[in-house]
């Protein structure tokens, strides 16, 4: 991997375009309230009320000053265009469901079913193909089909998957139990992210383009520290089973809140 990210930092270099940078402020205030807000969120999502508290009110802080900062750092006419805002507020529910996927599936392949690491990965192969596979195809279907009904129908598939893994047995199979589950899941997410990501950055103007996919982005992350957190206290209470469950469950909301929020 370091010989490729180093032949990729010389390309970078080479072939592209040095850009000017616009002017204006970094803003230092909205930077440090959002990221120390989602540092005690989180945590406090792990059982600190304190942390909650605290989480929250900086976050709320952080929001007052975006909307007074000149150079905020996240403007709020970004979230006016287009379906930005709901393309950011499901993605944020999709890494919920991304992150607690790809935690909790080796821990159950190895402390349940007794696979080495080697065979855990080996076995999510189809997942990872399934996924590749999707993501080239979505462009075909989005060209035929509404916008809406593609990114429906992949997190249906989503979902299905995962409430087929929350079955979770102890003397459970690759063939029975995992291959079939890995295959909706991996169709499921491979065409949901490359929809949303086309969503986020739709109608954009190019001066804008670098925030709309900065903040796509983030929102992922976000949404999966925030969402395995909470993953993580329904596991301790119920098992592995328990969690794809709650994963499956914020997907058939994320389902609702697309036929909601996205127009075709």
């Amino acid at each position: 991997m370091i010989p490729v990210a180093v032949a990729v930092m010389i390309a970078t270099w080479v072939l592209v375009a040095t850009d000017r940078p616009r002017g204006g402020r970094l803003d230092l205030g909205g930077a440090l309230t959002v990221t120390a807000g989602l540092v005690a969120l989180t945590y406090g999502l792990s059982g600190s009320w304190p942390g909650l508290v605290a989480g929250l009110m900086l976050l709320l802080i952080f929001v007052v000053l975006q909307r007074r900062t000149a150079d905020a750092l996240v403007p709020a006419r970004i979230f006016a265009v287009g379906a930005v805002g709901a393309a950011n507020l499901l993605m944020a529910l999709l890494g919920a469901v991304w992150l607690g996927l790809f935690f909790f599936l080796p821990l159950y392949q190895q402390r349940v079913l007794g696979y080495t690491p080697m065979e855990a990965g080996l076995t999510q192969l189809p997942l990872a193909l399934t996924i590749t596979v999707a993501s080239w195809i979505t462009p075909w279907l989005a060209g035929r089909l509404s916008t809406r009904s593609v990114l429906a129908g992949a997190l249906i598939l989503l979902a299905a998957g995962l409430a087929w893994l929350s079955r979770a047995p102890e003397d459970g199979t690759f063939l029975l139990d995992l291959l079939g589950p890995s295959l909706l899941v991996g169709a499921g997410l491979g065409m949901a992210f490359v929809q949303l990501t086309v969503l986020s950055s739709a109608g954009v103007p190019a001066a804008d383009s670098g925030l709309a996919g900065g903040l796509i982005n983030a929102t992922r992350q976000i949404g999966g520290a925030i969402g395995l957190a909470v993953l993580t206290a329904v596991s301790a209470a119920g098992g592995y089973g328990s969690a794809f469950l709650a994963s499956a469950v914020i997907t058939l909301l994320t389902v609702l809140l697309a036929f909601v929020t996205i127009r075709n």
